[in-house]
């Protein structure tokens, strides 16, 4: 079995300050800002949460935080998905990035769409979400639990067992087993587009996964949808 922390969002209408898991709102930088810039249009992508790291769950890792960031424009960017892409990033601190970045303090962040009295569509409205995390455990996914491939449907029970929001844990692929390269990864984030209250583009019932790699040194985000 491996141990997962299942997230439940709260919504909050102060600014959260603290070097604590959140999602939306503005970074609170461990260390200098370091905003990642897209690749295709050298515009800051959209803030989607950080990420505390137990160094307890994932020893040895000398990062404390990681910042997830993806571009989200009015004009579609196509390879968001791609953990190479240079369209989302994940930054960790303290280290050293490899992206391109800007020193800013804000920029684009998480929103939901809500209905405006004066407007006939829904609008984007920019929200911030702290977290609550309770502890269970998912089923290894070698040796407890057949994964699933595109060619070999999970049983609707087996299937529950991945999924889910979640720090840790082993990770639900809605298409085939993908990890960004070679070389051992373990999940730290799973976020599904569907089960949230606010807005993702992770395509069609997409999740999104945050994979640490197995020295700690590198952090990679991948996105999959049916």
């Amino acid at each position: 079995m491996v141990k997962r922390r299942s997230i439940e969002f709260v919504k909050t209408d102060k600014p959260i300050t603290e070097l604590v898991t959140k999602f939306g709102g503005e970074p609170v930088w461990l260390g200098k800002p370091e905003w990642p810039l897209s690749k295709s249009t050298g515009n800051p992508m959209r803030f989607i949460c950080q990420i505390a790291i137990d160094q307890t769950r994932f020893s040895p890792v000398a990062a404390r935080m990681a910042y997830l960031f993806m571009t989200d424009e009015d004009e579609f960017v196509d390879g968001t998905w791609e953990p190479h892409g240079g369209e989302n990033a994940v930054i960790l601190q303290p280290d050293e990035t490899t992206f391109k970045t800007a020193p800013l303090t804000d920029g684009p962040s998480l929103y939901q769409m809500v209905q405006k009295p004066s407007a006939k569509l829904l609008v984007p409205e920019p929200c911030e979400f702290s977290v609550v995390t309770n502890d269970s455990e998912d089923p290894d996914l070698y040796s407890d639990a057949k994964p699933m491939t595109c060619d070999d449907t999970r049983s609707e029970a087996n299937q529950s067992a991945f999924e889910g929001n979640k720090i840790g844990g082993s990770p639900m692929f809605v298409q085939n087993e993908e990890y960004p390269g070679p070389g051992s990864w373990r999940l730290l984030l799973q976020i599904d587009s569907c089960k949230v209250p606010f807005y993702l583009n992770f395509g069609d019932g997409g999740v999104g996964y945050i994979f640490l790699s197995e020295d700690g040194k590198t952090a990679k985000f991948l996105w999959q949808c049916s």
